[in-house]
């Protein structure tokens, strides 16, 4: 009889409190999704709520790092009026902005394209020096299954890495690059064109910054892993090839599904999640559908 040798192993059982114990808040309920991140927020009209209501809904996005409020009903202008009670809606330059709305990003899948905006697991813009601490998406129109959202809790990517190996890690900076998404170590220019309708591709607009792998979020004061494979090009100090073998390691940890959950859209629903602590991923598996999203993203701070 050969010998076998096991090329798996095992995930031990883990959770994020929150799921578990979630707050019972004045102006809005919520229904965590997994043990791992995300809730369901119901009871909240995101126009006429009051300022009390909002720094609850912060503090929501804090115990549960992604948040789908279903049933609004948001024109352009008063969806970023709510995004700028959270801060500041960022610019991103590499998009048409939506005409008369520039601080909107139009994200239109067409029945006919192969590639999802967003298909791949990331954090957003982290290639910039102060990255976006919230993202939100607005549902327009989306297919009857799938289209989802995935996200994944990096707290417990970062909490759940080999001590020795976390040791290694500590204080070491990534190099974050617009190039792997949009330059030319990108994707095909056939994912690029079927991404969204309205993207702009400029040499110009490339650039790097420089960011620890593990990041404290300033809420929380955890630490949260913060690498992934369409911005983290390789380590300070290192070349890619150098990087690429401890690199693909933390690429595949990050989304262990022990780690992940899944928000599904409806039109009028609003997805927002925490990008200093999170994964997302744009799943594609709506061949034949069409899906309309209008996009926000909320300035945060440097990463430290």
């Amino acid at each position: 009889m050969p010998g076998y040798i096991t090329t798996f192993s095992y995930q031990s059982a883990v959770s994020h409190v929150p799921q578990f114990a979630p707050r019972n808040f004045k102006h809005f309920c919520v229904e965590p999704v997994t043990g791992a991140m995300g809730a369901v927020v119901e009871g909240i009209d995101l126009r006429t709520a009051s300022d009390e209501a909002i720094a609850e809904l912060e503090q929501a996005l804090v115990d549960h790092l992604a948040l789908m409020i279903h049933d609004q009903d948001l024109s352009p202008a008063e969806q970023i009026a709510f995004a700028r009670r959270l801060g500041r809606p960022m610019p991103w330059p590499f998009a048409k902005k939506m005409e008369g709305y520039p601080e909107i990003t139009e994200l239109i899948q067409e029945p006919h394209d192969k590639y999802a905006f967003g298909g791949t697991w990331h954090s957003d813009s982290c290639n910039f020096e102060q990255p976006p601490k919230y993202t939100m998406l607005y549902c327009i129109e989306c297919p009857p299954v799938g289209g989802d959202t995935g996200f994944a809790n990096q707290y417990l990517a970062w909490e759940t890495l080999d001590p020795e190996l976390k040791a290694e890690l500590e204080g070491v900076r990534g190099v974050y690059s617009t190039e792997l998404g949009y330059g030319t170590g990108s994707a095909s220019e056939e994912v690029q064109s079927n991404a969204t309708t309205h993207t702009i591709y400029s040499p110009e607009q490339l650039n790097e910054a420089l960011h620890p792998v593990a990041r404290t979020h300033p809420v929380t004061g955890r630490k949260a892993l913060y690498v992934n494979d369409s911005f983290t090009v390789s380590f300070e100090g290192k070349t890619q090839d150098e990087s690429l073998p401890l690199l693909r390691k933390l690429w595949a940890h990050a989304i262990t599904p022990e780690f992940c959950a899944r928000l599904r859209y409806t039109p009028g629903s609003l997805a927002i999640w925490d990008n200093r602590c999170c994964l997302h991923y744009a799943h594609s598996d709506y061949p034949g559908h069409r899906r309309h999203m209008r996009r926000i993203v909320v300035e945060g701070e440097k990463p430290v």
